[in-house]
């Protein structure tokens, strides 16, 4: 298991985390949620992003990916989380967000400290990714994903929440394609 955090091997499968800045509870209402569910569906069909297990949080998402295309899974996420924050900017502007003005102000600081953001900065630099190359330790990481809204006592099972790949290892259709570990 590779532990500095960086997809160094094209073809690897990784277990990654995306946080937002500050611990912000951004996914707390459905319309963002669904900015991170169909941007993901969208590198599923059209970059070559294999979903095999994920499972979005109040303020963080954490997945088991690979690929199967020509893009390298940091372009895939370098993508996905710059097309997201654009979204995720947008939408708390239009929606009748009662937090309005404390994410936008706490996102607007951490742009100003970064010298690589100009407005807003929504996610963490990096991904966390660590490379799985034991099955034992991939299983872990694909239980710990599916127990983490159980953790949070949002749910009694992991296959009871709706913004998780458990929906579909216990034999349900989920929201995403998944590419099933095996």
């Amino acid at each position: 298991m590779s532990t500095n955090y960086q997809f160094t091997n094209s073809d690897g499968l990784y277990f990654t985390t995306s946080t937002i800045i500050n611990w912000i509870d951004i996914f707390t209402k459905p319309v963002y949620k669904h900015i991170i569910v169909s941007s993901l569906d969208y590198c599923i069909k059209q970059k070559g992003l294999q979903l095999h297990a994920w499972v979005l949080m109040s303020n963080h998402l954490h997945m088991i990916i690979s690929r199967n295309s020509k893009f390298e899974l940091f372009e895939i996420m370098r993508d996905f989380k710059k097309f997201t924050a654009k979204q995720i900017i947008e939408t708390i502007q239009l929606e009748n967000e009662s937090r309005q003005k404390w994410i936008l102000s706490e996102l607007s600081f951490a742009a100003k400290v970064s010298t690589r953001h100009e407005n807003f900065r929504v996610w963490q630099d990096g991904n966390h990714a660590i490379e799985l190359t034991d099955n034992e330790i991939m299983q872990q990481k694909l239980e710990y994903i599916h127990s983490n809204p159980v953790k949070a006592e949002w749910v009694n099972e992991p296959h009871h929440f709706k913004y998780s790949s458990a929906t579909d290892y216990a034999s349900a259709q989920g929201l995403l394609p998944i590419t099933f570990l095996d």
